[in-house]
């Protein structure tokens, strides 16, 4: 890594797994841009405890499906100085259920935050990136390979798409210095759910026999952001009891 000194960007970084991405991105001594879609004053908040453990941070509205809102939420980064790792953890959906009963403006807009919104933010972090030889980590789902049937099925497609994006960019990218991993979550306890409860309902067909939790996923995104994982690229780490 060609900085002594540990920037990460975090997209969906106000709530959720990005939330505790960069709690333990902080505790682990990185400065950190806090990315938001609508939620400021939770990004405030998260940005409120990452300064409470001596580190730096910034906030910043983006939208991943937008190129220019992209790019502003990379150049706000530039107070902090060159980042050295960029998470996609930004993830919504708003269609849930069988598919043949889904809304097609609600299943086209879940694909473009899950996969172009992955797409997009990898293609603006690139040249930053290159500059210090830093680590891309792109948060999947463990319903790229489950199918998650009578839930969503558009979503499991679009994390499989960000499954295939991690290996290929892995490859393209190597010679610029870059690493690209993706951590793939199971069912994690998170108001992402539309049924709050799901997390408890899915837990017996979990090996382990529970659900995870946020911090749970943070661990694995802060060793693939780490020098310890110097020599792991296009590698999809699962996170997912066993599922």
């Amino acid at each position: 890594m060609g900085s002594s000194r540990a920037i990460t960007a975090v997209t969906g970084g106000s709530r959720g797994i990005g939330a505790a991405i960069v709690d333990r991105l902080a505790a682990d001594g990185h400065d950190v841009l806090i990315g938001f879609h609508t939620d400021e004053a939770a990004a405030l908040e998260v940005a409120q405890r990452v300064r409470a453990r001596g580190r730096d941070a910034v906030i910043a509205a983006v939208d991943v499906t937008d190129e220019a809102s992209i790019g502003q939420f990379f150049r706000a980064g530039q107070a902090l100085g060159e980042l050295t790792g960029v998470v996609a953890a930004a993830g919504a959906v708003r269609a849930v259920g069988p598919l043949v009963d889904l809304n097609a403006s609600a299943i086209r807009r879940d694909l473009e935050v899950n996969l172009l919104g992955a797409i997009l933010t990898s293609h603006a972090a690139i040249g930053y990136l290159s500059v210090t030889q830093g680590s891309l980590v792109l948060i999947g789902s463990a319903a790229s390979t489950l199918g998650s049937p009578g839930t969503y099925v558009h979503y499991a497609a679009a994390k499989a798409g960000v499954a295939a994006l991690s290996v290929g960019l892995s490859k393209e990218l190597a010679p610029l210095g870059i690493r690209v991993n993706c951590v793939e979550p199971g069912t994690v306890w998170t108001d992402f759910h539309q049924d709050r409860q799901r997390p408890a309902k899915i837990a017996k067909s979990v090996p382990l026999g529970r659900a995870g939790v946020p911090e749970e996923i943070a661990g694995a995104v802060a060793w693939l952001i780490s020098p310890d994982a110097a020599y792991t690229t296009g590698a999809t780490l699962r996170v997912a009891g066993g599922q």
